[in-house]
């Protein structure tokens, strides 16, 4: 029977929606504390393709990796409700304040040390950055193909995956051999609701950490159901370079965050005609609004 080890990618990250005054720390690094966090949304559009595979191919298992502090286990366990098998939250504060690059050398180490995947899937960006880098930087440190902007697996074997890609001009199917990385876009299937049975097997799953406010009733629990143990990495779990992560592996450094709301300063009335409306797009495109 054909089964098939897939790595999700995901990030928790602040609901930029919410951007307030306290959004930035000091530093230039975001304070994520002071806003709500969420499942970030491609990479919920990337567990869906996700489960989808394991559907069509029983036995395969679905591992959620996200790199985050201590509440990031939150989406991991999110991934459970889901359909995922298991998650590892990598998480230490050596990898604070990490940049793109750092992210994806951390993220790369992590899938080092997992080892026989076939495929690793993530969201084209995160919403907190919009950089869109880290699945293809993930890609290029474990030097295996990527595929990005994928909107559906078409199909996968032990030889290769046929995804199909969303272009600006059209769309485009792409085979990739096995194991690669694909990153999916928003315009991908939105991903399935939580299970109600998977919540209630998996309601109380928690890190090491999070296991230490648990009273004795519950530490026996996680001693009899293992898949209750949501697996936590730090940096001594992972061969780095400890250069290579944080601040001090980022060359990227945020100067400034504002939160911008757009306001309409006039309106303007048009007749549904053909001349009324080519003269609004030539006023248009000479304010240089559009075009």
């Amino acid at each position: 029977m054909t089964t098939f080890k897939i790595i999700v990618l995901a990030k928790q990250v602040p609901d930029t929606r919410n951007v307030g005054k306290d959004a930035m720390k000091a530093d230039g690094t975001v304070n994520r504390a002071a806003l709500p966090a969420i499942f970030n949304p491609e990479d919920l559009n990337a567990m869906e393709q996700a489960l989808r595979i394991k559907d069509q191919y029983p036995g395969s298992t679905i591992s959620l990796l996200t790199m985050g502090p201590g509440r990031a286990a939150d989406i991991i366990r999110e991934g459970l409700f889901r359909g995922a098998d298991d998650g590892i939250l990598l998480t230490d504060r050596a990898f604070a304040g990490s940049d793109t690059l750092a992210t994806s050398y951390a993220l790369s180490r992590a899938i080092a040390q997992i080892k026989n995947f076939d495929l690793i899937i993530c969201g084209r960006q995160a919403i907190d950055g919009d950089t869109a880098q880290v699945g293809p930087q993930v890609a290029e440190k474990l030097n295996i193909p990527q595929v990005t902007y994928v909107e559906e697996v078409l199909d996968i074997n032990k030889k290769g995956t046929t995804v199909k890609r969303r272009l600006d001009n059209g769309v485009e199917v792409v085979k990739v051999p096995v194991p690669s990385v694909i990153t999916v876009t928003g315009s991908a299937p939105a991903c399935r609701a939580r299970n109600a049975r998977l919540i209630m097997k998996f309601k109380h799953a928690k890190t090491v950490t999070e296991r230490q406010d648990a009273n004795e009733d519950y530490l026996s629990l996680y001693n009899e159901r293992p898949y209750l143990n949501i697996q936590e990495w730090t940096v001594n779990e992972v061969e780095v370079e400890h250069e290579q992560l944080g601040l001090s592996g980022s060359p990227t450094k945020v100067k400034k965050i504002e939160n911008v709301v757009l306001q309409a300063k006039e309106a303007k009335m048009i007749e549904p005609s053909d001349a009324e409306i080519n003269l609004l797009m030539k006023e248009l495109i000479d304010s240089h609004t559009i075009g």
